[in-house]
């Protein structure tokens, strides 16, 4: 009990200290944002810009006047013109990467300090420059925002974090706990009976229980807080992909701690009302074996309305209506999803009773009859042994779902990606080394055609430099395409150019300072690009053999492209940014900052989903041990009766596989629905997630082989007289 509860309250407090660090990082953050007002003695103007995968921002100030200025947390003394103060990982940058000194103009006089800064892998620099430098610049005001900013996670995600975290690992959490209350009450349950009936009256009976578990659920809720401690000190300077944080913003708060020190025992001293009623009320059916009541049907009825609105959603849908959004869907569908849940944890029972009724009468197999009795007769021992993973899947197929929901938001569903980089801001070599970028699978050129002077509105058109290989790389199909000729494009998603008419010269200027006469020729190739993408809307294929060597459009840019897996992207921002730091990088459908927000939720989740398994792992073993010491007067029966060792263990194995695999069969159907339900009202693109069922079936598979392979050294056949003299 000790044990479990240090496991548990661990878990618990890792999982309720995530909206502590991030409300510290939000407090930080809020705490040094500029604004503007009557101040006239600094202007300020603030950029964000994307340095590989990871946000930039900047704080240009051009002091104005000699008098005071407002200083922002973390800083003593704003810089003057020609210095920059910088965050330590942007100083360590700087230092290892002579390449990106572009991004911070001037020298470093100093660093910020972790009160202004939202975490320690944050890029944040105040510099100093001329105030007739910022043509943009507001006036300087004050440090400090009355609302709230969120960097890392937008306060609507973050409800969705939050309800995912607890399905995925505060609904396990409980019933871990609760298993571990009842092996401990198993334990006792014949000693109580026996203090029961030599005069202990029946509420003393149910103190006793009732202290014993307190005292050691309060023993192991310590353990737990101090071990949880050490941990977050440990992986604060660790760190997850995306997130770090100082160790104090991980420390628990009040209640944190008041809950863990106080919430565990409660619970504990519930369960052990509930275990040792039996044994104060009944001390003889203890000590002496007895049937046990069949479980009730009730819980059944909590699928019915979770199963019917998911299923409603998804029936929606598929005949092609949209019921995303309104407000009826923010509250029907996460109570839908809970309802789903409870009722895969309380209709379990009832549900496996029957089946190995069933089954018990139409199997010829000894071990197989009587693993399916036993079953029939005690399924809720069987519950106690599956709950908890039947729950982690449920809860991985709703992780997910948010996943998906959230890379839409972020990103594109486009199988590629592309980034647009300014040719103007790269030199020849940084040009050629951008093309072997890992990652990167094609490349082409962009410009739109040029004009002497902007006083006049002229027509002008856009082209595309790429070959036909190239072409097809970028938009996936094409049709007609003839390389070395110059071609019109026709994309089936745009109205035709009415500028690009067939014969038309429009020139485009090169590097060179010469220009390129292109006209408009009859031939056309027709494309259907993705979008948005830079080859969408072009009117013009210019063949690259048409410009010459060293020499690139001057008003063009260079287009990258790539596969569009996260991973993927983060690599490929991440070699750009090496190479060009100081190139304004355009990740074509992408919102940097959502990128950022999307690694840190991955992470967060990732940490969910091992806190879960950790939790379901530990219940499955804790109730398999329970299950033993329930069966030993059983097996020890048995065992004297003739039955073989190996009959003794396949009754164990099928007892437990079977619970099981109705239970994760049930998770994997009902959490795909719930999965498909919240996309669906999402109201993205994708509302079926086929490419996440193989994942949840192969981690299906696994949980029950690896279930079965523990049973097997549960039984033993040694025969104690102990176990069956009260029989």
């Amino acid at each position: 009990m000790s044990l479990g509860s240090a496991l548990g309250v661990a878990c618990l407090a890792a999982t309720l200290t995530i909206p502590t660090i991030i409300a510290a990082n939000d407090a930080r953050v809020t705490s040094r944002a500029a604004h503007p007002g009557s101040n006239k003695n600094a202007v300020y103007q603030t950029f964000l810009d994307p340095y590989g995968s990871q946000p930039l921002r900047r704080v240009f100030i051009g002091r104005t006047g000699s008098g005071p200025v407002p200083v922002p947390p973390g800083v003593e003394e704003l810089p003057q013109a020609g210095e920059a103060i910088v965050s330590p990982k942007l100083s360590k940058i700087l230092a290892t990467n002579p390449r990106a000194a572009g991004l911070v103009p001037g020298r470093v006089v100093g660093t910020i300090a972790p009160a202004g800064l939202g975490g320690p892998d944050e890029l944040y620099a105040y510099i100093g420059v001329q105030p007739t430098d910022l043509p943009e610049a507001n006036p300087l005001g004050r440090f400090g925002a009355k609302y709230t900013r969120h960097e890392i996670i937008d306060p609507s995600t973050l409800s969705t974090l939050r309800f995912t975290l607890g399905c995925i690992v505060l609904l396990p959490l409980i019933i871990f706990l609760s298993v571990c209350a009842r092996l401990s009450g198993e334990s006792r349950a014949r000693r109580l009976a026996a203090l029961r009936l030599v005069g202990l009256s029946a509420k003393d009976t149910l103190r006793v229980n009732a202290g014993e578990n307190v005292v050691a659920a309060l023993v192991g809720a310590v353990i737990g807080l101090v071990t949880y401690l050490g941990v977050n000190e440990v992986m604060a300077r660790v760190g997850l992909p995306g997130l770090r944080w100082y160790p104090e913003d991980g420390r628990p708060e009040g209640l944190t701690v008041a809950v863990c020190l106080v919430g565990c025992p409660i619970l504990a001293w519930a369960v052990g009302q509930f275990s040792a009623r039996r044994a104060a009320l009944s001390p003889i059916s203890v000590r002496r074996t007895s049937e046990r009541k069949r479980p009730k049907k009730y819980g059944i009825l909590l699928l019915i309305p979770g199963l019917g609105v998911i299923s409603g959603y998804c029936v929606l849908s598929a005949m092609g209506r949209d019921p995303s959004g309104g407000t009826a869907s923010a509250v029907l569908v996460p109570g839908a999803v809970l309802a789903t849940g409870a009722g895969l944890v309380f209709g379990l029972a009832p549900i496996t009773a029957w089946l190995a009724r069933r089954l018990a009468g139409m199997v010829k197999s000894l071990p197989v009859a009587l693993a399916m009795r036993r079953t029939e007769v005690d399924p809720g021992s069987s519950l106690r042994v599956v709950t908890g993973l039947v729950l982690l899947v449920f809860g991985a197929s709703l992780t997910q779902g948010v996943l998906i929901e959230l890379a839409q938001v972020s990103r594109s569903t486009n199988p590629v990606q592309e980034y647009s980089l300014p040719l103007r801001q790269l030199d020849d070599r940084q040009l050629l080394e951008a093309l072997k970028v890992t990652g990167v699978k094609s490349h082409g050129f962009a410009s739109v055609s040029w004009e002497r002077t902007t006083e006049d509105y002229r027509p002008r058109t856009y082209a595309v430099v790429a070959t036909c290989e190239q072409l097809y790389a970028f938009a996936g199909k094409s049709d007609g395409c003839i390389d070395g000729r110059v071609l019109r494009l026709v994309d089936r998603n745009f109205p035709i150019d009415s500028t690009a008419v067939p014969g038309k010269t429009f020139p485009f200027l090169l590097s060179n300072g010469k220009k390129l006469e292109i006209t408009v020729p009859q031939e056309s190739v027709t494309v259907r690009a993705y979008q948005p993408s830079e080859f969408a809307g072009p009117s013009l294929l210019i063949p690259p053999s048409l410009i010459p060597p060293g020499v690139v459009l001057a008003e063009g840019s260079l287009v990258l492209l790539s596969d569009a897996d996260p991973a993927t992207i983060r690599s490929v921002l991440d070699g750009i940014g090496a190479i060009a730091p100081t190139a304004s990088v355009e990740p074509v459908g992408i919102v940097i900052d959502s990128l950022a927000q999307l690694t840190v939720i991955r992470s967060l989740l990732v940490v969910g989903m091992v806190l879960g398994l950790v939790i379901g792992v530990a219940a499955f073993v804790v109730s398999v041990a329970d299950r033993a010491m329930e069966r030993r007067g059983q097996v020890t029966a048995l065992a004297l009766l003739g039955a073989g060792a190996g009959t003794l263990r396949v009754v164990q194995v099928v007892q437990v596989v079977l619970p099981l695999v109705v239970g994760l069969g049930a998770a994997i159907v009902a959490g795909w629905l719930a999965e498909s339900s919240y996309l669906i009202t999402g109201g993205g693109a994708v509302h079926w997630d086929w490419e996440g069922l193989p994942l949840l079936f192969a981690c299906a598979l696994g949980v029950v082989l690896a279930a079965a392979l523990a049973s097997v050294p549960m039984v033993r056949r040694h025969v104690d007289p102990e176990h069956i003299r009260r029989d």
